[in-house]
């Protein structure tokens, strides 16, 4: 054989060794990106709907899931997302069975309890009623029987009797989670239900001729991501900022009106 033939075999040979070690790359084969799974981030929350619910086929989705899946995928993170028994979530917090709360929770009265990044959302305190109800105000409530989700901050007010401006009602009734609270209105146990203004809203949009909400809210809520406190911070100052940068961006916005909510509202105080 020729020296230049032989030269240009060995020349081929590398070619064709440098193309396999490419495609390799472009298939995953040493691509880190594809190699090393993102580490999760398990995200407690109980249904709350439209913030955290299951679809049809069972998958997470809402407002909240998709935040949270924006937020994180932008700092390299992936969310698992576990339903948890909202009563119990300080002590699942605790005992790290996850990294955070997230789903509609309100940091107002809670700011020292845990740490937070956000707020990133608002939401609004309101009261629903059966159609026919002859409560129109929410010094209507005056005497009347109630229910809430437990350990929530409709709970709280109204347990308490040092919040100017909430009704003396007769009685609380204090359920599990808010499937329960809607129930109630439901078969007529109670009067009227309180929550968070999107989750009563889903209810009545089930029933529109059926139910409605007062005019009125009693209070103004802070949203958050809470974690335990000792928590890494340098964590959750980088989520507060990357959910400050959605807010910027319009991101939160364009989630929040996909979910047939008015954006200025939930995206400021909105009284």
């Amino acid at each position: 054989m020729k020296k230049g033939n032989v030269q240009k075999n060995i020349l081929l040979v590398c070619i064709l060794l440098a193309v396999n070690i490419l495609s390799g790359c472009s298939k995953g084969g040493v691509d880190t990106e594809t190699v090393t799974e993102k580490k999760k981030i398990v995200i407690g929350s109980d249904i709350i709907s439209p913030y955290l619910y299951k679809d049809a086929d069972g998958e997470f989705m809402g407002i909240d899931v998709e935040i949270a899946t924006e937020a994180l995928h932008r700092m390299g993170y992936e969310p698992e997302f576990k339903l948890i028994v909202w009563e119990n979530k300080n002590k699942i917090l605790e005992d790290g069975e996850v990294d955070c709360i997230w789903g509609c929770f309100s940091m107002n009265g809670r700011e020292k309890k845990y740490r937070w990044a956000g707020p990133y959302l608002y939401s609004r305190q309101m009261v629903a009623v059966r159609m026919d109800s002859e409560i129109q105000k929410l010094k209507d409530l005056t005497g009347k029987m109630i229910a809430v989700q437990e350990t929530s901050k409709a709970e709280e007010y109204f347990l308490r009797s040092d919040f100017e401006g909430i009704p003396d009602v007769s009685l609380v009734y204090c359920f599990s989670n808010m499937d329960e609270v809607f129930a109630a209105l439901r078969k007529n146990y109670v009067e009227a239900i309180c929550g968070h203004e999107s989750a009563l809203i889903s209810f009545i949009n089930t029933a529109p001729d059926e139910y409605r909400l007062l005019a009125d809210s009693l209070f103004s809520t802070k949203i958050g991501v809470a974690f335990a406190d000792e928590y890494d911070s340098g964590f959750v100052s980088l989520l507060e900022e990357t959910l400050s940068g959605m807010l910027s961006d319009g991101t939160t916005e364009e989630i929040v009106e996909k979910y047939g909510l008015d954006a200025k509202r939930y995206l400021r105080r909105g009284e």
